[in-house]
């Protein structure tokens, strides 16, 4: 399969990047296009833990889910949603599972789209199985399953295709434990690079034959990871500098993807697919604060700004006063998306955009990063390096480092130890050698020794 190039920004100019439009809208689903002009609500849930004891009870739940979600929706009034479904580990292990469910909700929807016209898509991120205990097995037994249940839940009409892939996952956490930016660097622009490329090639080819949509990837097992640790502001796990450069390096990882044929909308718990739509133009679904039922983050409004798809992230499915989990988080979503398609609708886009965008701009070092102006230009620098996913990524880090750098001249305040820790990284990026076969081979060595878990087979 001819994998693509990007070798030039999709936009002109990161003032032409807006919610609700990119400049590969696409159509899936029950009449149903992203990225053509309007904003669209994404609902990701989990069921509950009990759910699980048996086959039966997670098709019952997963049913109710559905059913649930678009009666709100209905009642409403919204025109437009997708549902996303996050595999727990037994839906992917057990395919024929996990494609009775896939199947049972895209029934659910067309009965909707029959009877009331909501147009309507289900995504299916499939979970990556592919951790063992001491070490990861990418390639064999479980790389099958992985397939298999793509293609199950493809025959059975899921229309959004998706994974959060752990490839180089190993590394980064022992790297990120030790403050190893070497190693960072390593695990995503090299090993995760490596195993998205391959997942990629076969999910693609499932996609092409079922008609469904090859979605995308997230650097969600090392991007998120450091945004975690770093926390909020009273939180010194990790710096916030690091988790920043991190994160715009890691773009360059879920760009592959895209490479092997995926072509959005990118995953929501991606906070890089801001990067990745200034370079491919296609559309992204995003989270912040309305996905707080998830998880926190200090970037809530900003990761508005460029959105084509706005969802939770993930909640639960439980009562609460106003209804089911699912049906209250969903209206958060759809008033959310009604906003921003007012803004569209009477020319007003942009003004919303810098008004998200600027309300978290200098409240940390990662919500700077990814806004949409600097995240356009750690893309042209990701741009710059098409055929070294070595080189890109440490294009992207060291970019982070010097619009750092200039962001704490002026509005962004680092404290003492961000400006030290920034600095230091930098200088440790820069000393890196920019010979990408020097790199591999030596750290290849390094980490195979230093990471017990570490099986280059699983890449190589």
């Amino acid at each position: 399969m001819t994998k693509t190039k990007f070798t030039r920004m999709a936009y002109n100019s990161a003032d032409d990047m807006v919610f609700g439009r990119c400049k590969k809208p696409i159509k899936t689903g029950f009449d149903l296009e992203i990225g053509s002009g309007s904003t669209i609500p994404e609902i990701n849930y989990a069921p509950r833990p009990e759910a699980s004891k048996s086959p039966e009870k997670l098709i019952s739940e997963y049913d109710r889910i559905t059913n649930d979600i678009l009666n709100r929706m209905i009642q409403l009034g919204v025109p437009s949603v997708v549902l996303e479904t996050e595999h727990v580990q037994d839906m992917t292990i057990n395919a024929k599972l996990g494609s009775e469910i896939a199947h049972i909700q895209k029934t659910i929807l067309e009965e909707f789209y029959d009877e009331y016209g909501i147009k309507c898509g289900l995504r299916h991120t499939i979970a990556d199985i592919r951790e063992r205990k001491n070490h990861l097995d990418l390639k064999d037994g479980r790389f099958s399953l992985l397939m298999e249940c793509f293609d199950s839940v493809a025959s059975k009409g899921a229309d959004l295709l998706s994974i959060e892939s752990i490839g180089g996952k190993e590394v980064f956490d022992y790297s990120i434990l030790k403050n190893d930016f070497r190693g960072i660097l390593y695990s995503i622009g090299c090993l995760g690079a490596i195993d998205v490329e391959n997942l990629w090639l076969e999910i693609t080819k499932i996609a092409k034959k079922y008609k469904s949509v090859p979605a995308g990837d997230t650097a969600c097992s090392q991007a998120n990871t450091a945004m975690f640790l770093a926390g909020g502001l009273l939180d010194k796990n990790l710096a916030h500098t690091s988790a920043a450069v991190i994160r715009g390096a890691s773009a360059s990882r879920s760009l592959v993807a895209n490479e092997a044929g995926a072509i959005g909308p990118g995953k929501d718990c991606g906070y890089e697919n801001v990067i990745l739509k200034a370079v491919t133009g296609m559309p992204v679904s995003q989270c912040g604060k309305s996905s707080s039922c998830a998880h926190s983050d200090i970037m809530g409004n900003l990761m508005m700004q460029c959105c084509d798809m706005w969802s939770n992230e993930s909640v639960e499915y439980h009562g609460e006063f106003g209804g089911m989990s699912v049906q209250c988080w969903g209206e958060v979503l759809a008033y959310d998306c009604s906003m921003l398609n007012a803004a569209i609708e009477t020319g007003n886009d942009k003004i919303l955009r810098d008004i998200l965008m600027v309300s978290d701009r200098y409240r940390d070092p990662q919500g700077f990063i990814l806004s949409y102006d600097n995240a356009y230009e750690i893309g042209k620098e990701i741009t710059n390096y098409t055929d070294d996913t070595y080189m890109r990524t440490k294009k992207a880090a060291l970019k982070c480092c010097n619009l750092l750098i200039e962001g704490s001249r002026n509005k962004l305040n680092l404290s003492r130890f961000e400006c030290t820790n920034l600095e230091k990284l930098r200088l440790e990026l820069k000393a890196l050698t920019d010979d990408s076969d020097e790199f591999q081979n030596e750290c290849l060595d390094e980490y195979t020794k230093k990471v017990r878990g570490f099986i280059p087979g699983n890449y190589f």
